[in-house]
């Protein structure tokens, strides 16, 4: 049976061939020449991810095997679909897939044992609310398409909210860790204000989110991870159920009072609508349109029409908030569900990793971050079907973005630290390293 790293090994390859085969297209669908553009490029990214492998090998050699392939497929697909839409972009995507790996071995080299992380909650949960509401701060903060995302500082431009995630759950799965038993044992209209504080923070900060920073996508990506945590540490249903009613009401309530929340949900409702459909609601009625037209197999790779002759764009964002419906264009439905597919199988693992953890935190923890993780992947994919109103979070690993690569490789890297020491740990318990 072949171990852990070799099937890790072995489940990079078929990101080389991905990265070599998707360029091919691309260039063939320009030129109808091939170059060595795509092997060079092919071979730039396998190299990365062996490099990545062989560090993984010497500082976590029983993390899990499958995790790093995944997050690596996706991101090898992605790097195709932006190299199709700019190359410029999928050059700047390529060095922060870098960044991103360097932070990830920061984090494995740093973060020696995560249980750490657990003294400092009160101090991680200031940081990352803060980091929440930076794009409001006059002279950093950035508006785009009507919410406060990014924050510029000379040349460096990121999104707060994709670091602020990992931060939120560090705590929560910390907090929940120490009150488990509490809110397990205890009967609801008993528990005090004491117990449901964390929760009413979090909803708090979740309304905040949406009218102060105008930012839908992150609002339901953290309070959607909270209640997938909360139902984790207790298994209550019914605490899950009084979290998912504030957070409707609360969303019912703003809709109906706040312009921008109401206009969002009023596009969301009926795109199509003369003079909506050419202007608020144009990027979600081209979403479809792109989808429609792509239908079960698709129209190849880089053959989707992106803008007229005159420059105007027909799919706006395609690069991030639409790349799902470029994809649904140019590989059709069927290429569509495999790569939610491949987002599935990441989000089991990740979850596998929780059911190993031998410790409450560690649990917690790792079942925090995938939720998370998967609870942004719909949100998205969600917005760009017309599911939900669509926000401005990216499709991770996928869409362009620095500070979408290099937050979920350090969520990649956490969930490896976990895995390591669960594995290690239950193979020690077994007799013997395995």
């Amino acid at each position: 049976m072949a171990s852990a790293r070799l099937r890790e090994l072995f489940g990079l390859v078929p990101v080389g061939l991905l990265v070599t085969a998707g360029f091919t297209a691309v260039v063939l669908s320009r030129t109808e020449e091939i170059n060595d553009l795509s092997l060079t490029y092919g071979g730039f990214f396998l190299g990365l991810c062996v490099f990545a492998h062989f560090f993984i090998r010497a500082r976590l050699p029983q993390a899990d095997p499958y995790l790093f392939p995944l997050a690596a497929l996706l991101a090898a697909f992605g790097l195709v679909m932006i190299y199709r839409i700019d190359e410029e972009l999928a050059r700047q995507q390529a060095q922060w897939f870098v960044i991103g790996l360097l932070f990830f071995c920061a984090t494995v080299l740093v973060l020696r044992d995560h249980r750490v992380l657990e003294r400092y909650r009160y101090t991680i949960a200031a940081a990352s609310i803060a980091l929440l509401f930076l794009p409001r701060v006059p002279g950093i903060g950035g508006r785009v398409n009507g919410a406060f995302l990014a924050v510029e500082i000379g040349p460096v431009q990121f999104q707060p909210a994709e670091l602020a995630k990992i931060g939120i759950i560090v705590f929560l799965a910390s907090y929940l860790g120490d009150t488990r038993d509490v809110l397990v044992r205890g009967r609801l209209p008993r528990l005090s204000l004491k117990h449901f504080g964390p929760l009413l923070v979090v909803w708090g900060a979740a309304m905040l989110l949406l009218v102060f920073i105008r930012d839908l996508g992150s609002s339901l990506m953290f309070f959607g991870g909270f209640l997938a945590l909360l139902y984790v540490a207790t298994s209550r249903l019914s605490l899950v159920a009084a979290g998912a009613a504030m957070f409707a009401a609360g969303a019912v309530f703003f809709a109906n009072t706040v312009s921008h929340v109401q206009e969002r949900v009023e596009v969301w409702l009926d795109p199509l609508r003369p003079r909506v459909v050419e202007d608020e609601g144009y990027q979600i009625a081209q979403s479809m349109f792109a989808q429609a037209d792509g239908g079960l197999f698709g129209t190849g790779f880089g053959r989707a029409l992106l803008e007229l002759p005159g420059g105007n764009l027909i799919l706006p964002a395609a690069d991030t908030d639409l790349i799902y419906a470029l994809i649904v264009n140019e590989l059709g439905l069927f290429g569509a569900t495999a790569v939610v597919m491949i987002y599935l199988l990441f989000a089991a693992r990740g979850f596998k990793v929780a059911l190993l953890a031998r410790d409450g935190f560690s649990k917690l923890l790792a079942a925090g971050l995938t939720a998370v993780f998967a609870m942004q992947v719909f949100v998205i994919v969600g917005g760009v079907t017309r599911v939900i109103p669509l926000t401005g979070v990216t499709l991770p690993f996928v869409s362009y973005g620095g500070s979408s690569i290099v937050a979920n490789l350090v969520l990649l890297a956490l969930l490896l630290i976990i895995s390591h020491d669960a594995r290690r740990d239950t193979a020690e318990a077994r007799g013997g390293l395995a």
